[in-house]
């Protein structure tokens, strides 16, 4: 479903990335392992098309996306849940999803996937008109995760989702991503908590310094010493 090749990118000053090669197949999900600076972030971004210096290969299924806007790759299949969440903190739970769904047409379908949603994160239901601003870290980041669902993608790209959460909210989190994966979405998902990627993910690659250094399946990587000290803590 996505193929990058030789992917070279960055902002302007030196690459951040370097001869990235990765791919990810239908209704798979693939982690990204790798420390705060290792350029995972930027990696999901050359994907959406908010990188302004890339170079190489980004195809998805079977098209390229170099040289396309930003804001025309959701309507390829590909939604972004980005770090921090960025919800429209003003705006209803309601309305934040709509936003979601601009590229649907109908008001009909647009319903339909609000209730889906809801069904995935009852608790936004509770809240749907409460302001998201307003909500804890976790009810925002099911707001983030189900604003994307509303695009109806067939890869999400996951940025940190986990991060700032309390252990209750992870679990919450990790069955809902098991469900999302299991409609046949396929996920790329960046996490700095290795335990919860590995066990959500069937295989992984490793990111050091804009490079990646290790690829394998998921138990191939819980199983890796150099994985277990580094990300692990064992």
């Amino acid at each position: 479903m996505l193929k990058i090749e030789k992917l070279h990118a960055g902002y302007g000053g030196p690459d951040v990335l370097h001869d990235i090669a990765l791919h990810v197949e239908a209704g798979e999900t693939v982690t990204l392992l790798g420390a705060n600076t290792a350029g995972k972030s930027t990696l999901l971004r050359s994907i959406s098309g908010l990188v302004p210096k890339v170079r190489g290969t980004i195809d998805f299924n079977g098209q390229s996306l170099l040289g396309r806007a930003a804001h025309a790759i959701p309507q390829t299949g590909i939604a972004h849940v980005p770090e921090g969440r960025h919800v429209f903190p003003l705006m209803s739970v309601y309305d934040n999803l709509v936003m979601g769904a601009y590229t649907l047409r109908k008001k009909g379908p647009v319903e339909a996937k609000i209730e889906a949603v809801f069904a995935l994160f009852p608790r936004l239901r509770e809240r749907r008109t409460q302001a998201a601003g307003s909500m804890s870290g976790g009810e925002q980041q099911m707001v983030a995760i189900g604003r994307a669902l509303m695009l109806e993608p067939k890869l999400l790209l996951l940025d940190e989702p986990s991060h700032g959460l309390a252990p209750i909210v992870v679990d919450e989190l990790h069955a809902a991503l098991l469900r999302i994966n299991a409609t046949g979405v396929s996920v790329l998902l960046v996490e700095q908590n290795a335990s919860l990627a590995l066990s959500i993910a069937t295989r992984g690659y490793v990111l050091e310094s804009g490079r990646l250094v290790l690829e394998g399946s998921a138990d191939d990587l819980r199983s890796n010493d150099a994985v277990r000290r580094a990300y692990l803590g064992l």
